[in-house]
């Protein structure tokens, strides 16, 4: 089965076309994704921005993805609906919507945090049912415990900001602009260690007891302090100190989940997943054998389409079909 899928859940207008693999698993054929520029220069999404580039980019993206797969007409349609912004997520679910029924096709509306969960199966070393996938990007920073397609437990997730909201936030403090991921992943690598210490928050229950589940408002307020105390820092040393910390805690509530559960696969995915620090730490514990883990290319960290035709495929083939009626969600948790 060839399934096209549509993502327009956020800033990126994206498409792609997935089929079946040699190994009867699935393989990518195109993934096509048009990143909205508009947004840099109000510090984060604007919504209504959003939507229109969605409306103007979901027509084009989506012969593209068809294209370059060397299709012309797939078995299947996907699209994301939900969580996301309800405007943005209107725009490509109406469209696959409207695909599917003009071309008489099954059609399967996705949960874009499930196409991150399992967007990790995709790879040569996918790891396989239970596993532990941590979902970690601008808007999500969620611990799951992955029996089967469409069973998850949710172990842990931030009680405040995510942490690619908090890379976001650290970078407008510096003054690097927005998105601020990737621009504090780059200035860190000139930063000195140990010239400044931040707080590896923990977040604890009525008992005292350490949790899984992050904070990290908290590291945020950390990052303002010292640049008030030290307002001639080094951007590059804060920005190191802010991202070791960060680090540190997202590893350090996967460690624990796997002393708890004893699962020792995960599945890492979403935007901070592309982080090079998070990336080289995950490595690390997978050439000591502490956990197997896997990671998409970083191509695929940040929304994309192959995630949403992906889960789309797995869900047809299951059996499941959505009517023309699917209405978009805001709030969505994974297997809910």
């Amino acid at each position: 089965m060839y399934v096209l899928g549509i993502e327009t859940s956020c800033d990126e207008t994206a498409a792609a076309v997935v089929g079946p693999g040699p190994d009867g698993g699935t393989v990518v054929l195109s993934d096509v994704i048009h990143s909205q520029k508009v947004h840099a220069a109000y510090g984060g999404v604007v919504p209504e921005l959003a939507s229109r580039s969605h409306a103007d980019k979901v027509v084009v993206t989506a012969r593209a993805a068809l294209d370059q797969a060397g299709i012309t007409r797939p078995d299947g349609v996907a699209a994301t609906a939900g969580p996301g912004l309800l405007g943005a997520v209107l725009v490509g679910l109406c469209f696959g919507k409207a695909l599917a029924s003009g071309w008489g096709l099954p059609f399967v509306g996705i949960n874009h945090l499930e196409g991150h969960l399992l967007s990790p199966l995709l790879e040569p070393d996918a790891p396989a049912f239970p596993f532990l996938a941590l979902v970690v990007s601008g808007g999500h920073t969620t611990l799951y415990r992955a029996h089967a397609l469409g069973r998850y437990d949710v172990l842990g997730s931030t009680v405040d900001d995510a942490a690619g909201e908090a890379w976001d936030k650290v970078a407008r403090m510096l003054g690097l602009g927005y998105p601020g991921g990737p621009v504090i992943d780059r200035l860190a690598t000139e930063g000195r260690p140990g010239v400044f210490t931040l707080p590896r928050p923990v977040v604890r229950d009525r008992e005292r007891q350490a949790t899984l589940d992050w904070s990290f408002s908290g590291l945020k307020t950390a990052v303002r302090s010292v640049l008030q105390a030290h307002p001639e820092a080094p951007a590059a040393d804060v920005a190191l100190a802010f991202q070791e910390a960060a680090v540190d805690v997202l590893l350090d509530r996967v460690l624990r989940a796997a002393d708890q559960t004893g699962i020792r696969s995960l599945a890492v995915s979403g935007g901070v997943a592309a982080n090079s620090r998070l990336r080289a730490r995950l490595g690390e514990l997978h050439e000591r054998g502490t956990l197997r883990v896997t990671l998409p290319p970083r191509s695929r960290c940040t929304d994309n389409g192959a995630m949403i035709a992906h889960v789309g495929r797995l869900r047809l083939l299951a059996g499941q079909r959505d009517g023309l009626d699917l209405g978009a969600r805001a709030q969505w948790t994974p297997g809910a």
